[in-house]
């Protein structure tokens, strides 16, 4: 089915072909159309448009309004103040769209015509090392990012650009090779497959015992040091147990990703060292084309508007001076790799606020070797950090970065709590109770994150984040599942469109925001802004509320007609929410 233009598209249209047609000579016009508290629309667009033409905004404002088709959309228009326009649809033109939204399996939102290939690189652990808080933000955020962009027609490849290569890894391989079993699972595994649990605490008692003696046993770390050039090298043994190193923490990534309720794919996971062919041949391309230039020795770009603390130009450093490549040289490949082997269109990279200058100086490089330009372009959604109630970054009482697993097991055990509340008066059973707090704790989590703003740091807080008022996850979910409940109890009854229904101010108010669905997507897509798709649904569920309050539904049962329409509200507001919450990742339990 196409998409369904918005009431606000059909009514900016007519204002604008009003303008045209009222002043010819201005050429196309934009009504700068919004919502309003006066009306349902408020268009000013006339203002400037007067002001242009040298003509007085009020009596172009009246010819606008005389030449105006209003087409059984628009039911009343007024001028107002020196002359915007405030305009208030029909009833029936509210529920007629709606219906055509309903009939449509997307909700009637559009695919965007404009539609490319975008590569968007998130959730990226380090081999070896546990996943703390400071995780969390890139994946929620690239996780939503995904959703939003393949609903709205983009081709998205998902990276994972996990940190699997480094000096590091010659004092583990070294240290595994003179104590072989380190890594091995226990009997009890299933087909010799660790869990996310134990693959960790082998990683860890592995990191700590290699660390101490590579600090305390100058021989061993003369023979660790040897083993980085093996493994640059290439050396069969040294890459096979670095393999071994990146296995094991896959398999506690992705129990990790499990508990996030996230999907990934193997295919999709390309760390650092998925570049190392290419850097070779990214620096010599960087210095032929005099993009970057040796300095005492290291290949650097050097940019008019980065300056240190003394005053002289800071440099991004593609290559180090003992010949060594460090993070921009990865980068600038994967660049070249995404545009020239994915075709990609755009590249959106979810990465901690504090490494923009590092972005901003390769993205700048990228663009003057020519691997970015006009038809490619990079940009950084850039988040910022995670906080404890105090305001301060989030760490444990003794000080430590909170383990990731610990946060998300918390959440769950809040939640499960709070369900189990109520779990009696919905006839919940033992294994929907822990089904629906898996959900609830973990689209808290989620959506505490995605309803903040990415490049703003946000509290965490568990007790606000699994209550039932305010804006939270849980209050949508438990939206949901009352609509759910209401279309229940309305038995035989069923949801009918009637737009020749007059409508009561919440139903219109909950009308109206429900058509404003598409063009929300739209813009959280082409802004990267998946707070945006939060902040709708949780208004979308506060005026469902208001409705509920004033517009009985089932009990006491309205005329029939009335009944059957607001049952269609119902089913409508209930599919809205159910999409929105799955575009952010989170679940929508049919029974709370």
């Amino acid at each position: 089915m196409a998409s369904v233009p918005s009431l606000a598209s059909s009514v900016n249209q007519r204002v604008a072909d009003a303008l045209v047609s009222a002043l010819p000579e201005a050429g196309a016009a934009d009504p700068l159309l919004r919502r309003s508290d006066r009306a349902d629309f408020q268009a000013n667009g006339i203002l400037a448009l007067a002001k242009k033409a040298k003509a007085n905004p009020r009596e172009l404002a009246a010819t606008v309004v005389d030449g105006l088709d209003k087409g059984g959309v628009i039911k009343e228009i007024e001028v107002s103040g020196p002359g915007f326009l405030n305009i208030t649809v029909s009833d029936e033109a509210i529920i007629s769209t709606l219906a055509a939204r309903a009939a449509d399996d997307r909700l009637g939102v559009p695919l965007n015509p404009s539609a490319g290939t975008t590569v968007i690189d998130y959730a990226q652990p380090n081999v070896a090392k546990e996943m703390h808080v400071g995780h969390l933000r890139s994946a929620v955020i690239g996780a939503a990012m995904v959703e939003i962009l393949e609903f709205t027609g983009e081709k998205v490849v998902r990276r994972h650009h996990i940190g699997d290569w480094g000096t590091q890894f010659g004092m583990l391989i070294q240290y595994l090779l003179e104590h072989p079993h380190e890594l091995d699972h226990s009997a009890d595994a299933a087909d010799g497959q660790a869990s996310g649990e134990e693959a960790m605490s082998n990683l860890n008692r592995l990191y700590k015992a290699s660390r101490a003696l590579f600090d305390s046993d100058e021989e061993f770390k003369t023979r660790a040091r040897s083993r980085v050039v093996d493994l640059q090298a290439g050396e069969p043994e040294t890459l096979a147990l670095w393999q071994r190193f990146v296995d094991e923490s896959k398999i506690y990534f992705y129990s990790v990703f499990d508990k996030l309720d996230m999907d990934i794919q193997d295919p999709d996971v390309v760390g650092e060292s998925g570049y190392n062919d290419m850097l070779v041949e990214t620096c010599k391309l960087l210095e032929e084309s005099g993009v970057a230039v040796r300095s005492n020795g290291a290949l650097c770009v050097f940019f008019e508007d980065v300056k240190g603390p003394d005053g002289n130009p800071t440099p991004l450093i593609v290559q180090k001076s003992d010949g060594g490549f460090g993070y921009a040289a990865t980068d600038l490949s994967a660049i070249r790799d995404r545009v020239g082997s994915l075709g990609a269109t755009e590249l959106i990279y979810v990465v901690d606020a504090r490494q923009s200058l590092h972005f901003k100086m390769v993205f700048e490089t990228a663009r003057r070797a020519g691997w970015l330009n006009d038809e490619v372009k990079a940009v950084q959604l850039a988040f910022g950090t995670v906080l404890g109630k105090d305001g301060k970054p989030f760490k444990t009482r003794e000080g430590e970065t909170v383990r990731l697993v610990d946060l998300l097991d918390e959440a769950v055990d809040r939640a499960t709590a709070v369900v189990r509340e109520k779990a009696e008066k919905v006839g919940l059973t033992e294994e929907e109770i822990a089904e629906n707090g898996r959900y609830v704790g973990i689209g808290a989590v989620k959506y505490a994150d995605l309803s903040t703003s990415a490049s703003r740091d946000y509290k965490f807080d568990l007790d606000q984040m699994v209550s039932l008022n305010g804006d939270t996850s849980v209050y949508l979910q438990y939206a949901y599942a009352r609509i759910r409940s209401i279309l229940r109890r309305a038995g035989d009854r069923k949801p009918v469109a009637h737009p020749e229904l007059e409508l009561a101010p919440a139903e219109r108010a909950l009308g109206l925001h429900l058509d404003g669905f598409g063009e929300l997507i739209a813009e959280a897509a082409a802004e990267h802004a998946p707070h945006k798709v939060a902040a709708y649904l949780y208004q979308l569920s506060s005026l469902f509320t208001t409705f509920y309050e004033h517009c009985p539904v089932v009990k006491p049962e309205p005329e029939p007609v009335v009944g059957e329409n607001r049952l269609f509200l119902c089913e409508l507001t209930a599919r809205t929410l159910n999409k929105g919450m799955s575009l952010l990742g989170i679940r929508t339990p049919e029974k709370l």
